[in-house]
This record gives C-alpha cells, sequence and structure tokens, in this order.
C-alpha cells in the first residue's frame, strides 16, 4: 500500500501516520463495522470518484442495518470524500470510508461505544493482476460456504462478515488459484471472496440473485446496464456449480477487480479458455465510461 498524506477521521484530517486507535475499540474485537470500497478514476475532465452517491447511500443503509450510529447525511459523506481525495492530491486510486464502533464499550452490546467515521484513499491498481484482466483467471469453488441470511447480511458491507471472505481467498491462494467462488448453503452459486459472478451461455448472460446470498453490487449494477444498453439480455437466476463449468463465459464484476475474465475454474476450461466477446465488449464499455472517454452515464461519474 502507497501511503497519501491525510486520512479523515470523525470530519477532522488527521496525518496517515497519526491515524491510530485504542486497542481496545469495539470494532477490532468484534468486527462491528460496515465500509465501502470506491475508485477514482483521471478522466479528461478531472478526477472523478465513479457512483460515489451510490456507494454513501449503501454505506448508510448498512450502518443502519447493523445500528452503528452516522450522523452525516449522504451528502456531507459525499462533499468529505471528494475533500479526502483533493486534499491529498489523488488523482486516481481506491477510497475507503469505514463506520465502526471506537472505545467506551467492550462485551458484546457496543451502543455506548463511540461511533466512528474514517475515510481513506490512497493509489492503487488492478485488484486481481493486469495479466488476470488480459487473459483471465483461474478460480476454485471454495470448501467455505457463503454467509447465510440467518447469520449475517450479505447485502450490508459488514467488517466481521468479510473473515468468510478472507477463509476462502487465502485458501484458494494456497492451492494456487488467483480467486475463490463461494457457493450457498444451498450448494448454489453465490459470488467470488469480494466480487460478482456474470456467467454467459449462448448468448444470453445472467447473474445470481440477491436471494442467493451475494452482495448487490454497484458494479454489478453498472455493467447490468451496459449490457442492456448493448442489446444483451442479462437477468438474474440461481447458477448451479455444473452451470459455471458448462459456461461459454465466465467474468467477475467489483469496485477493485472492476470486470475480470474468468478463463478456468476448479482446473475446467471456460469456453475456449480466454475472454471470450460479451466479456471485452463489457470490459471496454465499464473502463470507457469510469475513464470519461464517452459521454455515456455521466450521471455516473461524479468530478472531484
Amino acid at each position: 500500500m502507497e501511503p497519501t498524506k491525510l486520512i479523515w477521521i470523525n470530519g477532522e484530517m488527521t496525518p496517515w501516520e497519526d491515524a491510530n486507535f485504542h486497542f481496545l475499540t469495539h470494532g477490532l474485537h468484534y468486527g462491528t463495522g460496515v465500509f465501502e470500497g470506491i475508485r477514482a478514476y483521471e478522466t479528461p475532465q478531472g478526477t472523478e470518484v465513479f457512483r460515489l452517491t451510490d456507494h454513501m447511500e449503501r454505506l448508510r443503509k448498512g450502518s443502519k442495518a447493523y445500528w452503528i450510529p452516522v450522523k452525516y447525511s449522504t451528502q456531507e459523506l459525499v462533499d468529505a470524500v471528494k475533500f479526502v481525495v483533493r486534499e491529498n492530491g489523488l488523482v486516481e486510486g481506491y477510497i475507503r470510508p469505514l463506520a465502526f464502533f471506537g472505545g467506551g464499550s467492550m462485551g458484546l452490546n457496543p451502543q455506548a461505544a463511540d461511533p466512528m467515521l474514517v475515510i481513506a484513499c490512497w493509489p492503487w491498481g488492478t485488484y486481481l493482476g493486469d495479466e488476470g484482466v488480459r487473459n483471465g483467471i483461474r478460480v476454485k469453488v471454495s470448501s467455505w460456504r457463503r454467509i447465510d441470511q440467518n447469520s449475517f447480511m450479505p447485502n450490508a458491507k459488514g467488517t466481521g462478515g468479510y473473515l468468510n471472505s478472507v477463509l476462502a481467498k487465502q485458501e484458494a491462494l494456497r492451492a494456487g488459484y488467483d480467486e475463490a467462488l463461494l457457493l450457498n448453503n444451498d450448494g448454489m452459486v453465490s459470488e467470488g471472496s469480494g466480487e460478482n459472478l456474470f456467467l454467459v451461455s449462448n448468448g444470453d448472460v445472467f447473474t445470481p440473485p440477491v436471494a442467493s446470498g451475494i452482495l448487490a453490487g454497484i458494479t454489478r449494477d453498472s455493467v447490468m446496464t451496459i449490457l442492456r444498453d448493448g442489446g444483451y439480455e442479462v437477468s438474474e437466476r440461481v447458477i448451479t456449480r455444473s452451470d459455471v463449468y458448462f459456461a461459454d463465459e465466465l467474468f467477475l464484476t467489483g469496485t477493485a477487480a472492476e470486470v475480470t475474465p474468468v478463463r478456468e475454474v476448479d482446473d475446467r476450461e471456460i469456453g475456449i479458455g480466454k475472454p471470450g466477446p460479451i466479456t471485452r465488449f463489457v470490459q471496454e464499455r465499464y473502463m470507457a465510461i469510469v475513464k470519461g472517454e464517452t459521454p455515456d452515464h455521466d450521471e455516473w461519474r461524479e468530478y472531484v
């Protein structure tokens, strides 16, 4: 990680090296926090933060779901992110807002703890590697099941729930793969360790529904719109493991991963073993939009 200069903590800018928290911070012990991952891109019109308002609205919804007080409005959070990006001189990179319970309480009732909201940003390149973006990655179906609707809220980015993703990701990497694919407790395909999945079969595109235990990703929503704009049929459908093996194309989407092709799952070649035409179409259109190379969907680009 390449550090920047300043981190925003409850409305105050703090030097990067001084942004420390007490050992008895509640969120450190119990994972009582929610976060967002957002990207800023350099465009001909200046730096833009992609779908920033949508991310801040989701942060507030997730905080509400987990009873974490956030005193800032969506617009105040949007303004704070833009301020952090400007003050750090970030032209392109990653932004991490995090709402969590701080000090003042220990034990399983965090309501006496101080609510904290922190925003950091730093330069960050391709999450799954430039080679993976060009030629596709190798994926392993994880032995770990995706967190379940009865135990967690998969559609909220709660920090504690991401231990599930960490276990799946580490298992895949240790086995020599690039990424994990998690099934839900019914054995149906859910998502990657930090990405949504899209499957192409006979020219149609499918993605698992929220009921399969996925996070309703903002990049996922963008990609569905891009596909429909391009005349492709895209629908939400329960997906089986064999559907994945039989697919003509597979790709993963997410703020960090952007649009990353999958060339192999469980040592089985997907399609012809390289990114297919629909995957390439989505990649090119998505990057053109976030980079401001097209007037399409200017409403998604929020300029700093």
